[in-house]
């Protein structure tokens, strides 16, 4: 018996579908063993070892890596670089950043940077020079990743860029934070292990100096001040900005158009005013939040951990919305010598008030938790940067810094000497380890994990909306005998799809992922790679199970914001009464094979060359419509229009006839192992009802439903229990009402319009 057989009472009709299970899961067995294969193979033909550099370095001059050099040597040393010299005088080094740390990008494929990096540890040049991340080749101008490159150029090597003024920190390049990320994440790891392996600047073995005094915070010290203490002795300092130094900043920006669109109002008004304390020091903890607020903030805090209040008013806000969607604080951080500190929503708590006798009324005020970890030393300077950033076009922003300087007064802190280390025991010396041919890379959190962590709040979301989606397929039956309940949770759900998974999140799978998992298995699978991007991760995740159940039909029915916006706008025509085309079946039946075809064509090209299967993935509109919002040159827009205009008259035109990752989704799916869908022996023979008002015309005229092209909107499964539509029901209610009208109970009836429904359907 077949599978689906346990779950179908005998009275359903046996379908096409339903015949030789065994055969379709052989054939997806043996297919998927031939992939495995072919895999294998090409992991096989394509194992990669030693350095690229010297390969790449061919295809530069050696100014562009590294200014004043002429020459370069071999490459040496491990990791692998070349050193580079001007005549016979040596300069410093050149690396490729993926010859010594991972910087696989989501597209599979390392993202791979020439770097220059001079005897003192400070890296003097970067170049792109090869990549294959899928929204960058098209989407993403690559002058902003390049621009993002070179904000290292200049640094130490221990050292990350902050906010700039002509161009953006890594997480405002809207629609490539995973590859910035990674590009960011190796340049730093990269250039920290070239320093430590050839001993550059502080990098290199130097004697101990003595230990010097330093402060740190008496607990004791200090009492309760109010508002004007705090701000005269330094507890609590100010950074205040008027309109006008706003606009006159801007105007001295290089930016272009950055003055274009001024701050309007009186030069003297208040743009923005910044305040900022350690409250984690007792005494102005006690001021500022109370005598209760400071106790319950000690309990919370860890040992050496610290917090921070920051407050602010003024049309410009200190916080933004940026932390809502992403988690990040990407408005303001903390710098501490070459420390950067950023805060996520996690470490914030709302204040609704400051308790210092006479401070204002302040709109915005929060405590920031600072992680034990940081390195952050409340008694040493540091200082909070402001970014403002300002619109110069439609996705176009500038950007300038602004620094609100603190340094705790000496009032509550007190000097402490270091013991001297020890001297060393000279007459048993110790022999000295050998030098390290390959010095450990410097301990810290993969940066998927640091992914996740900034989006858990997306993460928790989606995931509620899977748990829900596997509610609604659980427990369909008891939903589909309430159409007015299913028909507003379903539209609420696309609602749902589109504007929070689509446009904002951002989470649209497409067949560039599947490109890039087949290309991994055939050179250098790892899981870190897929990992990069939460939701999308969770969402493979979600589909591939789903296809053992609901077939392709839970991503393409549910999940896929551009279905979603395809079937919104077509209710919206139906409401304006739109004619709708109905494609005669047996053109549709030779329409539908495109897609296969397409998938195969990309997937026949990826083998060959990646870069090249993504631009021609451009076919699908997801990118245009869903990630760049419609952001992008004209003929891309054009063609995402075309299909959505098409969809106006056709329902999910091009999901019928052209997605490819429909197709690529629709072939596993053949190993489904349930069918929930349900069919009278009447289906097709006589009755055509569900097959006319499939959405998509997944249903043949025979009445058996191709599992292929159904996208699992259960709307046949309304019709199925509705007993003044679907005919079989309407005999069966007739037969009862008779029943009942000669035992004299009172017939059952239904509303007027879906009477009338019912005279047309039997017509049908």
């Amino acid at each position: 018996m077949p599978f689906t057989g346990f779950i179908r009472p005998r009275s359903w009709k046996r379908t096409p579908a339903d015949r030789g299970p065994w055969r379709a899961a052989r054939a997806g067995i043996l297919g998927l063993l031939a992939l495995m294969l072919i895999a294998s193979a090409g992991r096989l033909a394509e194992a990669d070892t030693g350095a690229h550099v010297q390969d790449y370095l061919r295809q530069v001059t050696p100014e562009e890596i590294f200014p004043d050099a002429d020459n370069f040597g071999p490459p040496e040393g491990t990791p692998p670089a070349v050193a580079a010299y001007k005549g016979h005088q040596p300069l410093g080094y050149v690396y490729l950043n993926s010859d010594v740390v991972d910087s696989t990008g989501y597209s599979g494929k390392p993202i791979r940077i020439l770097v220059g990096i001079d005897l003192e540890g400070r890296i003097v040049g970067a170049k792109l020079v090869d990549h294959h991340e899928p929204i960058v080749l098209i989407g993403i101008p690559a002058a902003k990743l390049i621009g993002f490159i070179r904000t290292y150029v200049g640094l130490k090597f221990d050292q990350t860029p902050g906010p700039v003024v002509n161009g953006p920190p890594a997480d405002i390049i809207s629609g490539a934070t995973v590859t910035t990320m990674v590009i960011g994440d190796s340049l730093t790891r990269s250039a920290i292990r070239i320093a430590q392996s050839r001993a550059l600047g502080s990098a290199a073995a130097a004697k101990p100096a003595p230990p010097a005094a330093r402060a740190v915070i008496d607990p004791s010290k200090g009492e309760v001040e109010n508002w004007t203490a705090l701000l005269g002795d330094g507890s609590v300092r100010r950074l205040a900005l008027s309109v006008g130094e706003i606009n006159a900043a801007f105007a001295r920006s290089p930016t272009p158009h950055a003055a274009d669109a001024p701050e309007p109002g009186p030069d003297s008004d208040s743009f923005v005013t910044l305040y900022a304390a350690v409250v984690s020091v007792p005494a102005i903890g006690r001021s500022l939040l109370g005598e209760d607020g400071f106790k319950r903030l000690a309990e919370e805090l860890a040992p050496g951990q610290q917090a921070i209040l920051v407050a602010g008013e003024g049309r410009y806000s200190f916080k933004g919305s940026g932390y809502v969607r992403g988690g990040i604080f990407d408005r303001f951080e903390l710098v501490q010598g070459d420390r950067l500190i950023r805060f996520h929503d996690r470490d914030y708590e709302r204040l609704g008030a400051i308790h210092a006798a006479g401070a204002p009324d302040l709109p915005e005020i929060g405590l920031f938790l600072v992680k034990p970890d940081s390195g952050f030393d409340p008694a040493a300077a540091w200082r909070l940067t402001l970014l403002v950033q300002r619109a110069t076009g439609p996705r176009e922003k500038a950007f300038l810094t602004f620094d609100l300087s603190y340094t705790l007064p000496a009032k509550y802190s007190r000097l402490v000497t270091p013991e001297p280390p020890a001297a060393p025991q000279t007459e048993k010396p110790a022999p000295l380890p050998p030098p390290a041919a390959h010095p450990p890379a410097p301990s810290a959190t993969p940066l998927w994990m640091k992914i996740w962590r900034a989006k858990l709040s997306q993460v928790v979301i989606l995931g509620v909306a899977l748990l829900a989606l596997t509610a609604i397929f659980f427990f369909q039956d008891a939903l589909v005998r309430r159409p007015r309940l299913y028909r507003r949770l379903r539209f609420g759900f696309l609602t749902f799809t589109l504007f929070w998974m689509g446009w904002y999140a951002h989470a649209q799978v497409s067949v560039v992922n599947i490109h890039a998992f087949v290309n991994a298995l055939r050179t250098d699978f790892r899981w870190e790679t897929f990992l990069m991007d939460p939701l999308i991760f969770i969402l493979w995740f979600a589909i591939a199970s789903a296809m053992l159940f609901w077939a392709r039909g839970a991503f393409c029915g549910w999940l896929c914001p551009f279905g979603a916006l395809q079937e919104l706008i077509a209710a919206v025509a139906k409401r304006l009464r739109i004619p709708q085309l109905r494609v005669p079946f047996g053109l549709h039946q030779r329409l539908w094979p495109i897609k296969y075809v397409i998938f195969l064509l990309l997937f026949g090209l990826s083998l060959y060359d990646l870069s090249l299967s993504e631009e021609y993935s451009e076919i699908e509109p997801f990118k245009t419509a869903i990630i760049l919002d419609f952001v992008r040159s004209w003929p891309f827009v054009l063609y995402a229009g075309t299909l959505l205009a098409g969809g106006v008259f056709v329902e999910r035109f091009f999901c019928r006839y052209l997605c490819p990752l429909g197709a690529a989704l629709a072939i596993p799916a053949r190993l489904r192992m349930f069918d929930w869908l349900k069919r009278y022996r009447e289906c097709g023979n006589p009755c055509q009802r569900c097959a006319n008002e499939c959405p998509v015309q997944a249903i043949h005229p025979e009445g058996h439903i191709n599992p292929n092209e159904c996208i699992q909107c259960l709307n046949c499964q309304v019709l199925y229990y509705d007993d003044y539509a679907c005919p079989v029901m309407i005999q069966r209610r007739l037969k009862a009402e008779r029943r009942a009208a000669v035992t004299g109970a009172p017939p059952k009836s239904g509303p007027p319009l879906m009477q009338i429904k019912t005279s047309a359907s039997v017509s049908d």
